[in-house]
């Protein structure tokens, strides 16, 4: 199992839809974030895109010299930036980070924000651009001079003159619920994502998706997205969760789910049908909670319980052949080292936890008590 973290770059708090306990969205925050999961030993890290947050390209810029070992998933945008930049673009962080870039193919499922962004394509057009996109980002990755003409674009002798670390190119991630989005994910990508929905769903999901990746004679790694509150007994869990939703009331749901509704993501929609709005039906499959999604769109499911319980239900996950958790909790930095401490001994990582040369093998581990005693890292396993 790969485990990733996620850079709060639209904010950060104890609540949701409340300035109480509420965070400054500083660089300086956000490198501490990604230091943070660098440091627990993380696999990566999801840096959201939208225009709600800060842009991802010049955060993972920003953030990645602080880190060591940490890769950044970061949002390519079909639409937003020609393919030819793109590819620039993704060249150059992967040189600038040493082959630590993943990159997050982002169609969008929001047509207003998109039209504010200059995009007035429909569902599946989006989708049909998407797919030139890509076709000529991975051949000018790969090395290629292309020429290509289709309906979106058009370019000659597309080249790149610095290439990226990572042959041909870095990983392809991509999310989409609908069939032209599994259409284009099957034809291009390597990792399909898709949202914590209850077990049953996502099996059909990746069933959906890796026939799609079959016929074309592809494979599919699979990684799936979603919430965590953890702590040290379900009652506990449970209690942080509602409080979670503290200063969630009727009114704040029902302006949230409004601008949802405008979404034509099947994703989003998929989400919005788990709860139905209703705060009243949060659980909707064992320790599987949709109270995030009443107000924040995306990822809105979080699980919920000790650290055996939230272990169990991703090892769930893991045997329907989910490789990748992009997992997140409020507030980000603490919560990262929670679920560090409790999740990562209980789970088989396809990665290390620590950095060796930060762990102090041979004490003190916790605090040094009364000036003598210091518990010791024998002790503290």
């Amino acid at each position: 199992m790969q485990l990733l973290w996620f850079l709060p770059t639209h904010g950060d708090g104890r609540y949701l839809a409340s300035a109480t306990g509420g965070r400054a969205l500083t660089f300086d925050y956000m490198r501490q974030v990604a230091q943070a999961a660098d440091q627990l030993g993380y696999w990566g890290m999801l840096l959201p895109t939208g225009r709600s947050c800060e842009d991802s390209w010049v955060v993972g810029s920003a953030v990645a010299p602080a880190t060591r070992q940490l890769r950044f998933l970061i949002a390519l945008r079909p639409g937003l930036v020609s393919p030819v930049m793109g590819a620039r673009m993704a060249a150059a962080l992967d040189r600038a980070t040493d082959g630590r870039l993943l990159i997050n193919v982002v169609t969008g499922g929001d047509p207003v924000e998109l039209k504010g962004d200059g995009l007035w394509l429909g569902h599946d057009e989006r989708y049909a651009m998407t797919d030139e996109f890509l076709t000529i980002w991975r051949r000018v990755m790969s090395g290629e001079a292309v020429n290509f003409k289709g309906q979106h674009y058009h370019v000659e002798d597309a080249r790149l003159a610095f290439h990226p670390v990572q042959s041909p190119y870095p990983p392809l991630w991509f999310g989409g619920s609908s069939p032209a989005g599994i259409e284009v994910a099957a034809d291009h990508c390597d990792v399909y994502l898709t949202w914590g929905e209850p077990p049953a769903d996502v099996a059909a999901k990746i069933a959906t998706a890796r026939a799609a990746a079959e016929k074309r004679g592809r494979k599919f790694r699979f990684g799936l997205r979603l919430h965590i509150v953890v702590r040290d007994t379900r009652a506990a869990a449970w209690d942080a969760a509602n409080d979670l939703i503290r200063y969630v009331d009727d009114k704040v749901i029902a302006e949230a789910q409004k601008v949802f509704s405008r979404y034509d993501s099947v994703g989003q929609q998929r989400m919005a049908a788990l709860h139905g709005g209703n705060r009243a039906k949060l659980e909707i499959s064992p320790d599987l909670w949709a109270g995030v999604g009443l107000v924040r769109g995306g990822a809105g499911t979080a699980l919920v319980g000790d650290a055996d319980t939230v272990a169990a239900r991703l090892l769930e996950y893991r045997d329907l052949g989910v490789e990748s958790f992009i997992l997140s909790g409020y507030p980000h930095l603490e919560e990262a080292y929670r679920v560090a401490e409790l999740l990562f001994p209980r789970l088989p990582l396809a990665h290390g936890t620590a950095p060796k040369a930060t762990v102090a093998l041979n004490g003190p581990f916790g605090e040094i008590i009364a000036n003598e005693r210091a518990p010791l890292l024998a002790a503290a396993s």
